[in-house]
């Protein structure tokens, strides 16, 4: 069974190297014809891209790598699919997303492929056609074959991989209720009770910016992603910068995962150190490079669908930990300690950046809604998302800051009395969930470099081992630099999640549909636009003035 997924995954990619070395042969032999056949094949080459909804602008790789973060995969197609898909499901994905040259071939998960214009017959009378030699005319057939084969593989899964609502709702969940809400406690003694209405505030908003980005993808055909929509809106500048704020988020999520493990780790084990000699790790330190060393191996597997299915556990790994923690607070009698304070205003813009890290969902929506089945579904899918999320985050914030008050600490598993089944439990579970998740959320990082590699070594693993290899180790300095888990939250929140969650949405339609816009919905779009803006300013301000302070 394993050599027949193999073989299927190589498929693709063994007709296109003999396809290759037969062009390059008849290119020595034969430089007039050559060019001509060149030329015209570059035309029917493009043609293909275009029906399978290709976009040669950098990240080529993101559609792929986003879905593999943030959604469950459907077992529909790895079990109970036909045999050819469940071959290709996993094997023949990871084998082409790595290779820089490879275009992006599975643009759809459930809307329908760009349909071409019907080509116009060629004269016979041409001379350009005379020309060519049946040994071309062979070559050719045989090129257009190889791009038939992608596109009918790409037309096979896009018809075939698709999600329902219930699937659609636990992946939104499984992106919103991730780390952040270890922090929401902290977030109220830093804003106080009435920092919870921003909670509210930025659920409705955020709402309301996703189903935005819907109306962006239905403007145009063919846009899929984050990225595409930055296209449609600002060209090729606004794709290559979305992008690059959408992977600057993901990187700065697996600092967060390393400073979370640390921190967790060594409250489990708070005596543990390593001396060699020059160098002394206290248990922080010790544990955040052991748990860098255990996810490089993870972060080079080309084949991440196992880590897919487990990571998709993130919603019940956080629905665990809010129960153990009411469990603690009710069932144990830890009891409730601190009636709080109401508002906290000097410290208010960090809780801001907290609560906007709590909704940093909006880079794989556009992937969720392009993967229904019922897009139709899809505001309801965002209303289901968004309120249990909420209900989940203003929940474990209540209970958690009433049971610490003051003292609660960035991640109220550190506030845990470390002798109950309970705490163990919810601190275990916080270790084990972003382990899971690391290579995923860097992935995507590391394949949109890898399109950079140039093409004589596109096909080398071993550029690929360094660039992930430097991604992680990265992380880890920058971890140890800045060990402060809930400033970076909110730092990540203000700065990031702000742009890609209130702002770009907004940017984006106005661009894109501003002209079919009434003043109503100009306004809203500029009332939301500002509201992302201050809350960027102030909560940005704010982290970044507390970081350097600790530091010094």
């Amino acid at each position: 069974m394993k050599n027949s997924v193999s073989e299927q995954s190589f498929y693709i990619e063994s007709e296109e190297d003999d396809e290759e070395k037969l062009y390059d042969k008849d290119e020595n032999g034969n430089n007039s014809d050559s060019s001509y056949y060149s030329e015209d094949d570059k035309d029917d080459e493009n043609r293909q891209q275009s029906k399978a909804g290709v976009n040669p602008s950098w990240p080529q790789s993101y559609r792929q790598s986003i879905d593999l973060y943030g959604s469950v995969p459907s077992p529909s197609i790895n079990f109970l699919g036909p045999p050819s898909l469940s071959q290709l499901s996993s094997s023949f994905l990871s084998s082409t997303l790595i290779r820089r040259h490879t275009p992006e071939i599975l643009p759809s998960l459930s809307k329908p492929l760009i349909i071409p214009e019907p080509e116009k017959p060629k004269e016979k009378g041409s001379s350009r056609y005379q020309l060519l030699s049946p040994t071309l005319s062979r070559k050719s057939s045989l090129r257009k074959a190889v791009l038939d084969k992608r596109a009918s593989v790409a037309n096979e899964i896009s018809t075939t991989r698709q999600s329902t609502f219930g699937q659609a709702v636990i992946n939104g969940m499984n992106v919103l209720c991730g780390v952040g809400i270890l922090s929401t406690p902290y977030a109220v003694r830093e804003g106080g009770w009435f920092g919870l209405s921003v909670l509210l505030i930025f659920a409705v908003l955020s709402f309301y910016t996703g189903i935005l980005l819907r109306r962006c993808l239905d403007s145009q055909p063919g846009l899929e992603t984050y990225p595409d929509i930055g296209q449609a809106a600002f060209g090729t500048t606004g794709r290559i910068c979305i992008s690059i704020i959408l992977y600057v988020e993901l990187y700065a999520c697996c600092v967060e995962y390393i400073i979370l493990e640390g921190d967790n780790l060594a409250s489990l084990f708070p005596n543990a150190h390593l001396n060699l000699g020059v160098i002394e790790l206290d248990s922080h330190h010790l544990f955040a490079l052991i748990i860098t060393i255990a996810v490089l191996p993870t972060v080079w597997l080309r084949d991440l669908s196992v880590l897919s299915y487990i990571s998709a556990g993130g919603v019940i790994a956080s629905i665990l930990v809010v129960a153990c923690l009411f469990w603690i607070g009710l069932v144990d009698e830890v009891g409730i300690h601190s009636k709080g304070t109401t508002l906290n205003l000097s410290t208010l813009p960090v809780a801001i950046g907290l609560y906007g890290f709590c909704y940093s969902g909006h880079a794989v929506f556009p992937n969720i809604y392009s993967s229904m089945e019922e897009p139709s579904q899809y505001p309801s899918v965002l209303l289901a998302s968004f309120g249990i999320c909420t209900v989940m985050y203003a929940s474990a914030a209540t209970m958690g800051y009433t049971m610490f008050g003051e003292s609660t600490q960035s991640q109220f598993t550190l506030n845990m009395p470390q002798n109950l089944v309970a705490s163990k439990i919810a601190v275990w579970t916080t270790v084990v969930n972003p382990f899971t998740k690391y290579a995923l959320t860097i992935s995507p990082v590391a394949m949109s470099l890898e399109e950079l590699i140039p093409s004589r070594h596109a096909k080398s693993r071993t550029y690929s081992i360094l660039i992930r290899t430097a991604l992680v180790i990265s992380t880890l300095v920058v971890g140890l630099s800045i060990p402060f888990f809930g400033l970076v939250s909110a730092l990540i929140g203000s700065l990031l999640t702000m742009l890609v969650t209130l702002i770009l949405p907004c940017a984006c339609y106005l661009s894109i549909l501003g002209e079919k816009l009434n003043s109503l919905q100009r306004a809203m779009c500029v009332f939301v636009i500002g509201v992302g803006v201050a809350a960027s300013g102030l909560g940005t301000f704010s982290a970044l003035s507390k970081i350097i302070e600790r530091l010094r």
